[in-house]
């Protein structure tokens, strides 16, 4: 993507291929309108001067080739700078025909307007000024977001919530960087303009802030790909049908053969606006057959990166003693939390309401259900909704993206070094030079520190239209 081309009118579909009832072409730079105005035309067989027409406002008209009407269509008009793009800009809503859709591009790239690269009305955004980076990027989270959790996020960002904490951030070290460099200005007279107490103060208050927002990172990336839920378990508990019923489809093989699944098989689901990845895992026992082995090396791996474990039990393969010395025998193998396990008692339609009673005076944070009879499946969701709620950070700022984490990581080693600085009464010149190091990595989060390959590696993963 050269910047060098901003200079350029483009064009793109902004709506997703094929054919559909309404398709919108996007048309935005300094000859918007002119170009507008050669091929369009109201329906009494007047041209209109876009340039001249109130912004904000749709016209009906016909799209004109070679003097006959291609397609009526909706003009909808917007001036820069007050604008998406900042630019003037044009969107045509046609019908979806495809040859409407690619007669209607012709016209425009023999008008002299170019078909837009990945994201670039949405890089004209931020090179004038509309958006920052940060926001920018937001765009791309919000156009791909599947579930209320990565949506909510998204918005928040684009709105600008990170962006002003960043920017408030940043503004407080560079009124302190004023000062130490005009103490460089004035160091044979050794003053002292920048207070370090107060410098102290807030580079700290900084440090932790960024500290929390970096580490946020990790909640933030798992709830935008999906909370991991293991359902582990010995062989033929009803982890399959567990996940089977979950999903209301047949996505895993239900076998009385113990050892019938030996791999992982998941599937993502959304429950109450959070995005969840259900895992079914091979069952865990000993056993002799070498690929089952590692079916079950692969469990233990998940448990490890799971949020929350499912265990199985089967009332009727063990007893109450047995069954809670295999719990205990996991826990210690596992090293996982009991508040990040659920034991989950199947085939409970089985047993007895005293023997029920029993199990869970022995189990914390044990349901009852029935995986094949579909029984307390709605109250297992609830439990699961209820844990991510309580473990799952509910801030406004949730830091999802990895350029993000990298840069707030890199910020907070160089106030970490301030900090060791301002302690040693380090001179001015080495601490102005780790505040910078401070400045530029936060900078690099908004944009207002960027390289063209930077914008070029990160607008490139959006759509053509946006």
């Amino acid at each position: 993507m050269h910047l060098s081309s901003q200079a350029d009118t483009i064009y793109a579909i902004a709506t997703p291929p094929g054919i559909g009832a309404l398709a919108i072409i996007r048309l935005s730079g300094k000859d918007a309108f002119s170009i507008t105005n050669q091929i369009f035309e109201t329906k009494s067989g007047k041209c209109k001067d876009f340039e001249n027409v109130k912004p904000y406002t749709i016209h009906f008209g016909n799209i004109l080739l070679n003097g006959k009407t291609l397609d009526e269509v909706l003009i909808s008009v917007f001036k820069g700078p007050n604008s998406f793009t900042g630019e003037d800009t044009i969107e045509i809503s046609t019908h979806g025909s495809p040859y409407i859709q690619q007669e209607l591009l012709k016209l425009l790239s023999n008008l002299g307007a170019r078909s837009a690269e990945p994201g670039e009305f949405t890089l004209r955004a931020f090179l004038n000024g509309k958006l920052d980076l940060s926001q920018a990027e937001a765009v791309a989270d919000l156009i791909s977001s599947q579930h209320e959790v990565a949506h909510k996020t998204a918005i928040n960002q684009l709105r600008g919530g990170y962006s002003s904490k960043m920017q408030q951030m940043r503004q407080q070290l560079i009124d302190f960087a004023s000062l130490l460099e005009l103490e460089l200005d004035f160091a044979e007279e050794d003053v002292e303009f920048a207070n370090r107490d107060q410098l102290t103060q807030l580079v700290n208050v900084l440090y932790h802030e960024v500290a929390r927002l970096q580490s946020s990172f990790e909640v933030g990336n798992v709830m935008k790909q999906g909370i991991p839920i293991v359902i582990a378990g010995k062989p033929n508990t009803g982890k399959s049908t567990l996940l089977n019923t979950f999903l209301q489809d047949d996505k895993a093989i239900v076998s009385s053969i113990a050892g019938t699944t030996r791999d992982v098989v998941e599937d993502k689901m959304i429950i109450n606006g959070y995005l969840y990845r259900f895992i079914d895992t091979a069952g865990l026992r000993k056993t002799d057959d070498e690929i089952e082995k590692i079916g079950v090396v692969k469990s233990y791996e998940q448990v490890d990166k799971a949020s929350l474990v499912l265990y199985m039990i089967d009332p009727t393969q063990s007893d109450l003693s047995n069954t809670a010395n295999e719990i205990s025998d996991f826990l210690i193998k596992t090293q996982i939390s009991k508040d990040h396990l659920f034991i989950v008692l199947n085939k409970s339609d089985l047993l007895s309401n005293d023997a029920i009673v029993a199990y869970q005076k022995q189990f914390e944070n044990m349901i009852c259900i029935s995986a094949k009879q579909e029984t307390n499946i709605d109250l297992l969701k609830a439990k699961i909704v209820d844990f991510t709620s309580t473990h799952f950070t509910n801030e406004d700022i949730i830091i999802t993206n990895a350029r993000h984490a990298e840069a707030l990581s890199k910020a907070g080693i160089a106030l970490d070094k301030l900090l060791s600085g301002l302690k040693q009464k380090h001179t001015s010149d080495l601490l102005a030079f780790e505040l910078k190091q401070a400045l530029h990595y936060i900078g690099e989060i908004t944009g207002t520190i960027y390289t063209d390959d930077l914008l070029a590696n990160i607008f490139s993963k959006f759509c053509i239209g946006k």
